[in-house]
């Protein structure tokens, strides 16, 4: 029939169709599948199109005039169904002309069917263009749908993962939040547990300090105890010593008093009786209590027998004194007696010649003042002089050198003083073969030897009186050195003193010129006090004390002691050292003999504030130790002596703000006493000096 074959054609050419190959399902979208993974399956058609085929077609003759009536519905796989035909659920089934699925039509409908598979379907292209649109909307829509639905999907997603990442960071935070109080705890216990064995340290601590108090106060009172009775045999030493001082200074005193008796009894012996010999009892009384002080010095402070001893020979001579005394008022009372018995006979002879003969004038004062010197003795003030007339004869000596007017003459003078004051100031503790150089050129230049100086040659045969000027020059800066060089450096001393007294051994009056210069810059090395003279300027009076007075102002008392320390430390330095590579054969021409002669005069003059202190100090600073070798046992009377006796006369004088040169003094005399030695000075040349 027309209408079958062109429904078979339709068919056909649907199936032949690219969109017939599709398989399209309406549940597509709720199975969640995807168009495009089905284009190239097997075209498929529902099984309501099979029998639309197999039972409708075929009776659809008569009613053909319906298929050009638009349907109001169509399928989901694109056929028109007539109005009468039952609507069934699409399920998806393959289509196949040959499909052994598609019911038996009665009266040979397989049949025909199956012989008809390879015919050609063509459906009218309008209405397959129609079902293709329809199948393309669809599509779309789909898609769209689609499109919305993944979009949705993913915006959900997004949300989920925004609330996701939220609450991770808010687990974070939270994790932190633990993490840190968790530190805190773990703090907080170990600040606990360091706070709890603080305590404990602490605790055992005072535990400690409580037990090492107890120790303390035992080991105190143990001390005390200790002290205590190291303080009683310190003073009953003490007293020991003092009382034997005292002994012993009362056999100082009783040794004296004989002695003054003894001349007493010298001058008194003349006129005694031949049958009796005072003198020669005195003299054994003297030599008795000699023997006695010399015993206790060896063997420590005298004892009360040593003391009534001296007493009773003391008593003894002044019995034999007392006796002399008397049978001397005896026997000048006889001649008295005689003499006006021979007056009157002369008188009664001539009456007009009358005998006046002046009575005896008394002294100020008939007891002995026990108070010590002002003025020194008269050999001293003596030998003073003369080294002080020396000194000015030197210097009329080179007069004519000193005063000249000639170019030529004061050319000579300044290298002559040149030569002689350089090597002086060029003295230093650097070196001994230095010091050996400077001594040699010196030594030259007084030899008449000629010397360079300033570039030139230089000799004291130049000129007459060169050598007197270059001797005074010389003197005159040896004493300038210990001003000035030896004040400020006190080592200076001995490398200065080395070459003084070797020159001074050669050229014996350059050591007195040194000693005028010294004397005159520093009476105290005499020792000599200047008086003051009526009439005599203050100036005058200060300069001859040994100030410096410039523009009427005198220096500063720090800066003259200072200055009568330097010169002091090398007189005190000069006396002891010898030039070591002279002859030894003669002795010192100003040895330790003139140093223990100062001592001894310094300690019988009353001494002066802050002045007597300070040189004392200096002197047995530099040549104690040298005393100490050469005296022994009577140096350690005299250090005694001065610190039991002097020094409380130089305390009673001393104002508070001078006492500090006294302080000095007493500490060093207390350290030398305990220790039984005085120290090394300090700058002292020893053999390896020499030998640099």
């Amino acid at each position: 029939m027309p209408s079958e074959s062109r429904c078979w054609e339709s068919l056909q050419a649907l199936r032949s169709s690219d969109k017939g190959r599709l398989c399209y399902h309406r549940d597509r979208l709720l199975r969640g599948e995807d168009v495009p993974e089905e284009c190239v399956s097997t075209p498929q058609l529902s099984s309501y199109a099979g029998w639309v085929v197999d039972h409708v077609l075929p009776h659809a003759q008569e009613t053909l005039s319906l298929s050009e009536t638009p349907t109001s519905s169509r399928s989901a796989s694109g056929l028109d169904q007539p109005s009468f035909v039952p609507k069934s659920p699409i399920r998806s089934l393959a289509f196949s002309p040959a499909s052994p699925r598609a019911p038996a039509t009665p009266g040979g409908t397989k049949g025909k069917c199956e012989s008809q598979p390879t015919e050609p379907m063509l459906l009218q292209s309008s209405r397959g263009i129609k079902m293709e649109g329809c199948i393309r909307t669809y599509e779309l829509v789909h898609r769209m749908k689609g499109t919305e639905g993944l979009r949705l999907r993913q915006e959900e997603q997004e949300r989920k993962w925004r609330a996701l990442s939220q609450m991770a960071s808010e687990q974070l935070k939270r994790f932190d939040e633990r993490k840190e109080l968790k530190r805190r705890q773990e703090f907080q216990d170990l600040r606990e547990m360091m706070e709890k064995s603080s305590r404990e340290a602490l605790g055992q601590q005072e535990k400690l300090k409580a037990e090492h108090r107890h120790r303390a106060e035992i080991l105190n009172l143990k001390l005390w105890v200790a002290e205590q009775q190291r303080l009683k045999r310190v003073e009953q030493e003490r007293l020991r010593r003092e009382e034997g001082q005292v002994r012993l200074r009362s056999l100082y005193a009783a040794q004296e008093e004989l002695l003054h008796l003894n001349q007493q009894l010298d001058s008194v012996g003349q006129h005694r009786d031949p049958k009796v010999d005072p003198r020669s009892r005195g003299n054994q009384l003297c030599g008795l209590i000699s023997g006695l002080i010399r015993t206790t010095s060896e063997n420590g402070f005298p004892t009360a027998e040593d003391q009534a001893l001296a007493e009773s020979a003391l008593q003894q001579v002044r019995d034999l004194l007392r006796d002399a005394r008397a049978c001397e008022d005896k026997r000048r009372q006889d001649e008295e007696e005689a003499r006006v018995k021979r007056q009157e006979a002369q008188v009664q002879q001539r009456p007009e010649v009358h005998n006046e003969c002046p009575a005896p004038s008394q002294g100020p004062g008939g007891k002995r003042s026990e108070d010590l010197q002002l003025k020194v003795q008269d050999s001293t003030m003596q030998w003073y002089q003369q080294l002080q007339e020396a000194s000015r004869q030197c210097v009329l000596a080179f007069e004519g050198l000193a005063s000249s007017k000639d170019s030529q003459v004061k050319k000579i003078k300044m290298d002559l003083q040149k030569a002689a004051t350089i090597p002086v100031s060029q003295i230093s503790t650097s070196a001994g073969s230095q010091l050996k150089e400077i001594f040699d050129k010196i030594h030259n230049l007084l030899s008449g030897k000629p010397v360079p100086s300033g570039g030139r040659s230089v000799s004291v045969t130049l000129n007459p009186q060169g050598l007197d000027f270059v001797q005074y020059k010389l003197a005159e800066k040896f004493v300038k050195q210990g001003e000035e060089e030896v004040a400020s450096h006190h080592e200076a001393a001995f490398p200065i003193a080395a070459v003084a007294s070797g020159i001074w051994e050669l050229h014996p009056r350059v050591g007195d010129l040194i000693l005028a210069h010294l004397h005159k810059n520093c009476p105290y090395s005499v020792p000599l006090y200047p008086a003051f003279r009526e009439g005599m300027a203050v100036e005058d009076y200060q300069r001859m004390l040994g100030y410096q007075v410039k523009d009427s102002k005198v220096e500063q008392q720090d800066n003259f002691l200072k200055r009568m320390s330097g010169m002091m430390r090398l007189y005190a330095a000069i006396i002891q050292l010898r030039w070591p590579y002279g002859t030894r054969q003669e002795v010192h021409p100003h040895g330790l003999n003139h140093g223990w002669r100062w001592l001894a005069q310094i300690l019988n003059m009353e001494p002066l504030p802050d002045v007597t202190a300070t040189l004392l100090l200096d002197f047995l600073e530099v040549c104690g130790n040298a005393l100490m070798k050469q005296y022994q046992a009577q140096f350690w009377k005299m250090m005694l002596l001065i610190k039991e006796d002097y020094c409380p006369r130089i305390e009673a004088i001393t104002s508070p703000g001078q006492m500090g040169s006294f302080i000095r003094l007493k500490r060093f005399l207390e350290e030398c006493l305990q220790r039984k030695e005085v120290p090394v000075p300090k700058g002292f040349l020893t053999s390896s000096f020499w030998r640099s």
